[in-house]
């Protein structure tokens, strides 16, 4: 298993090649514990989110089974793209963090994409 050490630093090179890239765009940051998946939507600029899930919310946590699995992932990727557009972003850039690009992380990233968000 990866230290603490080497995942933080993990997700601040990721972070910091997302930012080169972002020209503007507010950026979906996914969290992803052992129980439950986050993700929100961040202007980075302003220091302000934008739009937000998890699958601690109370419509959510009635409807899923675990809020650990892919189909609890996809169903908040499709949450924070309905509240994103709502808000009126369309476009952002994917921040996985310090996790691989796999499993619940992309189910979430799928879910966003067919929920409207374009990255």
């Amino acid at each position: 298993m990866a230290s603490k050490l080497s995942t933080t630093k993990r997700a601040m090179r990721i972070r910091k090649q997302i930012k080169k890239v972002a020209n503007g765009r507010p950026r979906l940051s996914v969290h992803r514990s052992s129980k439950h998946i986050y993700a929100q939507i961040i202007d980075d600029a302003q220091g302000h989110t934008l739009a937000a899930a998890s699958t601690l919310e109370a419509d959510l946590k009635g409807s899923l089974k675990t809020g650990a699995d892919s189909a609890a992932a996809a169903a908040v990727g499709k949450l924070v793209a309905e509240r994103a557009v709502k808000a009126g972003v369309t476009e952002v850039v994917f921040d996985r963090g310090a996790y691989i690009y796999h499993g619940r992380v992309k189910a979430l990233a799928d879910a966003a994409r067919e929920g409207g968000l374009s990255f």
